[in-house]
């Protein structure tokens, strides 16, 4: 693999190479897929995941999260420390990530929601994305039954959606959506389901869907892992699988007698469907509270990794490792990046 700006590439790669001593890095990715539009950008293209990979065999110490929990347990993380995780578990973790990682022999974890094995649907973000930033037209409201709550929207211009629409919001975060536009309304309806329950997330979707009138048909490429699928994910012992809840829900949104369950339970589905131990987990969306990781004490677990943008180093808490998202950069920019994780 050719990586334009070598030389450049080679400076910063002798910068990562001077120090860094008793911290880590875990990498925090999603997808490894091409895809239209990718509002939360969970998606990076396998051209530079190849090349990513390629920094890290040069430039950096890979191991894997199992290992880092390890040595920061033990206070001695080696220098360029770097872990992967996935989270969620898509389906291109398997047919996408899995061959680059054996390729260049480097490590990774990937965090399965167990509820999503079995039910061959999209998870929920990914299916309002299909309903409602695809172009064309939609009905010009909206009204939702949202916890007993009637919820109304006015669609306004966000009625017609077209391919030039489409293609601005691929260079736009949700948070950052003009208000009124179609990816605005996208964004508000995703804060809306993201805290429920997962029974009234589905009922929400079913009633988008059929105001929509849009099919709901999954897209192959956007469904999560199969339990077969999972199983052969782990074969050749590279790829460690975590836990990652049932449902994927915001955990400190819910009583802590549903987060323990939800954590438990995916834990113990993990293990009967893969006949051994399964100790790391990681908090979906990031969310969690104080009492969430009290909750984590009483699981088995060994590590649990948050979304919090710092290095793992002495005083990292291990049931809230940092990671740092990774975005589609290339190989280059991906360098500069995991040197500035570095600094801190």
């Amino acid at each position: 693999m050719r990586i334009r700006g070598l030389g450049k590439l080679r400076r910063i790669g002798r910068r990562l190479r001077r120090g860094f001593a008793s911290q880590g890095v875990i990498l925090m990715y999603h997808r490894i897929a091409e895809v239209d539009i990718d509002p939360w950008s969970l998606c990076v293209t396998p051209q530079h995941f190849a090349e990513h990979l390629e920094v890290l065999q040069n430039y950096a110490h890979p191991i894997s999260l199992k290992q880092l929990a390890i040595a920061h347990q033990n206070g001695n993380i080696p220098r360029r420390a770097v872990a992967i995780t996935f989270d969620d578990g898509y389906v291109d973790n398997l047919y996408q990530a899995k061959p680059l990682l054996e390729h260049y022999n480097i490590p990774a974890t990937v965090f399965i929601s167990t509820g999503y094995m079995e039910q061959q649907r999209e998870f929920w973000w990914d299916e309002l994305e299909r309903l409602l930033l695809r172009p064309g037209r939609l009905p010009d409201k909206l009204c939702l039954d949202i916890n007993g709550n009637l919820q109304r929207w006015e669609l306004g211009f966000a009625v017609n959606y077209s391919e030039e629409d489409r293609e601005c919001d691929r260079h736009i975060s949700p948070w950052n959506a003009t208000p009124g536009s179609r990816l605005f309304f996208y964004y508000s309806l995703w804060q809306q389901l993201k805290p429920l329950p997962e029974s009234q997330q589905l009922k929400a979707l079913q009633e988008i869907t059929q105001w929509a009138n849009f099919d709901s048909v999954t897209r192959p490429n956007y469904r999560p892992l199969l339990s077969e699928e999972v199983k052969t994910l782990e074969q050749g012992e590279l790829i460690e699988v975590g836990a990652h809840t049932v449902t994927h829900p915001s955990l400190k949104a819910h009583i802590p007698s549903v987060q323990l369950n939800e954590i438990r339970q995916s834990k113990a589905d993990l293990e009967e469907l893969l006949g051994h131990s399964v100790t790391s987990f990681a908090y979906p969306f990031g969310d969690y509270a104080a009492e969430t990781v009290e909750l984590m004490h009483q699981t088995g677990f060994v590590c649990a990794c948050s979304t919090v943008k710092d290095t793992v180093w002495q005083k990292s808490d291990c049931f809230q490792l940092p990671r740092f998202g990774v975005h589609n950069w290339n190989g280059k920019e991906f360098a500069k990046q995991l040197l500035r994780c570095f600094r801190g």
